[in-house]
């Protein structure tokens, strides 16, 4: 008797979480970004935009590309940067209003004559890693939150940066 009285609990609780979203085929998302820029230096804020496109080839594993451009001052100067990554995004669809994610992304990062002091405008590497929730607002929409790492690397130097996100994403299709 004692172990029924376990079982049912215990089925009750996998069958809510069983009720999976429906793995759309594609996300698009934008929003605000936020970057704070180089934390072991200078430390400066920045404010942007981001985009991006997800496609998903099954319900759990997906390449996402993302574009995101921040503006700013630092040091007294105007300064911006871009980025553009790419790489895999690992999902977990195993409720029906929440979507959380991990991803590493590899790529680029344009930044304006004094960024961090440089002279000229520079492009270098960029690795972003890091995470979110996907808060479902209806079958087609839900609101994202997003922080990551991002580590770049100008004047012989790697930086730290970190980066929240906050925006809407819109799902097309069906895997």
């Amino acid at each position: 008797m004692k172990q029924l009285f376990w079982i049912i609990p215990a089925i009750l609780l996998f069958s809510f979480t069983a009720r999976a979203q429906e793995t759309p085929a594609w996300e698009i998302s934008g929003g605000y970004t936020y970057l704070k820029a180089d934390l072991g230096g200078s430390n400066f804020s920045l404010n942007g935009a981001s985009a991006s496109a997800t496609q998903n080839l099954n319900s759990w594993f997906g390449g996402r590309v993302e574009v995101s451009g921040y503006h700013g001052k630092e040091s007294g100067a105007t300064v911006s940067a871009q980025t553009v990554t790419y790489g895999p995004v690992f999902s977990y669809r195993r409720f029906k209003t929440i979507n959380p994610y991990a991803h590493v992304q590899l790529g680029a990062i344009h930044a304006s004559t004094g960024y961090l002091g440089i002279s000229q405008s520079a492009i270098k590497f960029a690795m972003v890693g890091g995470g979110g929730v996907d808060v479902q607002i209806n079958k087609m929409a839900s609101v994202r939150l997003q922080a990551d790492y991002m580590m770049s690397r100008f004047l012989g130097l790697n930086q730290n940066n970190l980066q929240g996100t906050v925006g809407l994403v819109f799902r097309f299709g069906k895997k």
